[in-house]
């Protein structure tokens, strides 16, 4: 009874849906971390996200209890996605300290777009793909002669998205790995990985209250919101559909980065904005026997999938 009410909950939002979530947040979350560069280094940054999402995740799933049941290979699994994660936000912090946000989101989009293509059977698709890398070209703004480490770290930082994206999606459609266990646990190994750069970049911080709750909020808006949202829109979605999806986060890293930066996009970056939007409007998914083709049809022909595959004791009933 419990697990239909959570379905009726969870899953009757579309896979979209949070996905639209987790694109604001994706951005908005780094953007006010670019305003905590004042007061603490980028590496203790970098630290404060994933350790105070890892431990607000902890605290709500309590996952080592699902650690202790799982085997070598799914343990294993868990260990890579958190070191993707503790890399990849440490690149991307590096590189959004060298550039505007807008042009490492766009950097951070053009390997992610090779999995689209993988699932673009049809012209309409492969339109929809041509725009969208026409849209991050435009968005791009390479400056390499005036900051070739800036679009290092993007370059790296994109190919562990992309890594991100496989990754998360196989975690999230893994019976093994119930609910968001595993991206709790994946969040704890992340914090134990990048402990030793927190301390050296940012040990200051942990004696600045400010800092401290800045760095929850950053935490928060950064990593909690968008990585459920990611895997709840993930275990709904085709891999393609959502990788082409992902197109829109130089988008909207574009308008956060006005709001809240106050950097201003040329027009040709404003003209890229309006092709990657164009792209995933244009974008169908092909029918998949291995993976749902529509949010509509989920719970009847995927229900043993679906997103909120939480502990029956805990099903929508929130933080414990």
């Amino acid at each position: 009874m419990q697990r239909d009410i959570g379905r009726t909950g969870v899953d009757r939002v579309p896979p979209h849906a949070w996905f639209v979530v987790s694109a604001v947040f994706h951005y908005l979350g780094p953007a006010c971390a670019v305003l905590l560069f004042a007061r603490v280094d980028v590496l203790g940054v970098a630290w404060l996200r994933i350790a105070t999402a890892a431990l607000v995740l902890v605290a709500w799933r309590r996952p080592w209890r699902c650690w202790r049941r799982l085997d070598r290979s799914a343990r294993w699994l868990l260990v890579g996605w958190g070191a993707v994660l503790a890399t990849m936000n440490t690149c991307f912090y590096l590189a959004v300290d060298r550039l505007p946000l807008g042009t490492v989101a766009a950097v951070e989009f053009l390997p992610v777009v090779v999995l689209a293509a993988a699932g673009a059977r049809t012209p309409r698709n492969l339109g929809a793909l041509g725009a969208a890398v026409g849209g991050v070209y435009l968005l791009t703004d390479v400056r390499l002669v005036g900051e070739p480490a800036g679009f290092a770290f993007a370059a790296v930082n994109a190919v562990l998205f992309a890594g991100y994206v496989v990754l998360g999606s196989r975690v999230a459609r893994d019976d093994r790995v119930p609910g968001l266990d595993g991206l709790a646990l994946a969040m704890l190994v992340a914090a134990v990985l990048t402990l030793p750069l927190g301390v050296a970049g940012g040990g200051a911080a942990l004696l600045d209250p400010v800092a401290l709750l800045a760095g929850l909020g950053v935490g928060i808006a950064s990593s909690v919101v968008p990585y459920v949202c990611d895997q709840l829109a993930m275990a709904r979605l085709p891999r393609a559909t959502y990788a082409l999806l992902v197109s829109l986060l130089p988008a909207t890293a574009t308008v956060v980065g006005v709001v809240v930066l106050a950097q201003v996009p040329t027009l040709l970056e404003a003209l890229g904005v309006v092709l990657v939007v164009g792209a995933v409007a244009l974008h169908r998914p092909a029918p998949d026997r291995d993976e749902p083709a529509a949010a509509d049809d989920v719970t009847d022909r995927h229900a043993d999938r679906a997103p909120a595959r939480l502990p029956d004791d805990r099903m929508g009933s929130g933080p414990p």
